[in-house]
């Protein structure tokens, strides 16, 4: 440990036991109104600074933090001047005037930063994936439980009071027993990003602080200002990205943790560019009660909903769809198995199945729909569930520990489709079971000076 991070915790010791049961976040905020600090300011982030702008009895957007800067300009210039820039997001979170940071940076940057955060004794609101590897979850979890910070992930669909709804219906049985849940992400962006060369990076962006963690590389766009989710430096492509939105309802609805087993296959066959990840992809997601099925396609746009976060419920009495503008629940008609079998391609001949009589009109569960679904609503909702755990330290509804397993589940797909085999997970050992080359992709080594910076976090 080097002695600023002794210093630091020695002082968040002493002001944690100074305030006893009122959280440090409640104290510092004048009039109960928390004080927030925006790292990154990209696409997701410029969406949460509206949002919790918009909340101007509840929070205040005090800082940014973005190794761009002409996006820091940006955000004051839709905050107001009362917004400090602040280059180097560590000295943001050296500040007083800052009780809570947003993070909205690059996947790889995630785990980290959300954990120095945690160490200054700052709450903090978090974009999904939770991280770029599965042992970095545990490591977060670490940190959080030791400094008793809240800690809320950009899954903002779980504030959302259709989806509650859905998932009470779900729970309750309203249309059986789940068979299977698919989610599919279907586009065409050929033929890519381009090829760009590598080169220099613009005066105003500081790409070693974008790369941060990750590994040395020579600046090329393509991996640069948004474009970084195609290469796995930084991101696990779409199965981390949309996949998780979708897999998130999932393992909330029915609490479930781990899978049991992950088949997945795809690769980067079609898109001409000197991206990484798989513009095709299909996974089998093995779960204790049924079976998810995950599919995504960056090259064919297909005839099927790409609606961001969309699920396909089937079960034995109907079917539910569900997605961020609300849901339907189809119901399947009442027949005689019999009938399913006698009337194919004109019926059997004697001694064969024959047909039945059967009602008209008798189905095995209710039709129900609810549109009351706003996704932009959403990340207000969800901004304001944060702003309300700040303040009674409860468990935010997108909380660290239940994300750190669908994060999970998501590089288990991509572990899969990488080595080219299925995976399987032992929960006892928390390890992939029985494959050695699989289990190793679990960790990633931080590049220099920030592995000092996670041994100080976790000694």
């Amino acid at each position: 440990m080097n002695r600023r991070t002794f210093l630091r915790r020695s002082a968040l010791a002493g002001t944690a036991t100074a305030l006893g049961a009122r959280s440090y976040a409640q104290v510092a905020g004048a009039n109960g109104v928390a004080r927030v600090g925006m790292i990154g300011f990209g696409l997701i982030g410029r969406i949460h600074t509206r949002s919790f702008h918009a909340l101007t009895d509840r929070s205040r957007v005090a800082a940014v933090s973005d190794c761009y800067g002409p996006r820091m300009d940006a955000c004051v210039e839709l905050v107001g001047a009362g917004c400090a820039k602040v280059p180097d997001f560590r000295r943001m979170l050296e500040r007083k005037d800052v009780d809570a940071v947003v993070i909205s940076t690059g996947d790889h940057w995630h785990g980290l930063q959300t954990m120095l955060a945690c160490d200054a004794g700052k709450d903090v609101f978090v974009e999904k994936p939770l991280h770029l590897f599965v042992r970095e979850g545990e490591w977060m979890q670490k940190v959080a439980a030791r400094t008793k910070r809240v800690i809320q992930v950009g899954t903002q669909q779980r504030s959302a009071a259709h989806y509650h709804k859905a998932k009470a219906l779900l729970r309750g049985g309203a249309i059986g027993d789940i068979v299977s849940v698919q989610c599919n992400f279907f586009r065409n962006v050929m033929p890519g990003i381009g090829n760009p060369p590598d080169g220099n990076p613009p005066a105003n962006l500081d790409w070693d602080m974008l790369l941060g963690p990750a590994p040395q590389r020579r600046y090329n766009p393509n991996r640069a200002l948004y474009h970084f989710r195609w290469f796995w430096d930084y991101s696990g492509g779409q199965m981390t990205n949309l996949g998780h939105h979708s897999l998130d309802i999932v393992h909330w609805i029915f609490d479930i943790q781990a899978p049991k087993a992950v088949s997945s296959s795809g690769g980067r066959y079609f898109l001409k560019d000197n991206g990484e990840v798989p513009d095709t992809q299909d996974a089998i997601i093995e779960y204790p009660n049924f079976n998810a099925i995950v599919q995504f396609r960056e090259c064919a746009a297909g005839a099927g909903s790409t609606s961001m976060g969309a699920l396909t419920f089937m079960g034995t009495k109907g079917t539910m769809t569900l997605g961020r503008d609300g849901f339907t629940i189809l119901p399947d008609k009442k027949i005689e198995p019999v009938n399913a079998f006698s009337r194919i391609v004109g019926g059997h001949p004697v001694g064969g199945p024959q047909p039945l009589p059967e009602p008209e009109g008798d189905f095995w569960c209710e039709k129900a729909e609810d549109k009351t679904g706003d996704g932009k609503r959403q990340f207000v909702e969800h901004a304001t569930n944060f702003l309300d755990c700040v303040q009674n330290r409860k468990t935010p509804h997108s909380d660290l520990a239940s994300s750190h397993w669908v994060s999970t589940t998501c590089h288990l797909a991509n572990i899969s489709a990488r080595t080219g085999r299925k995976v399987f997970w032992d929960a006892t050992a928390n390890d992939i079971r029985g494959d050695k080359e699989a289990g190793a992709m679990l960790t990633r080594p931080y590049r220099a000076p920030w592995d000092k910076e996670l041994k100080a976090l976790l000694s």
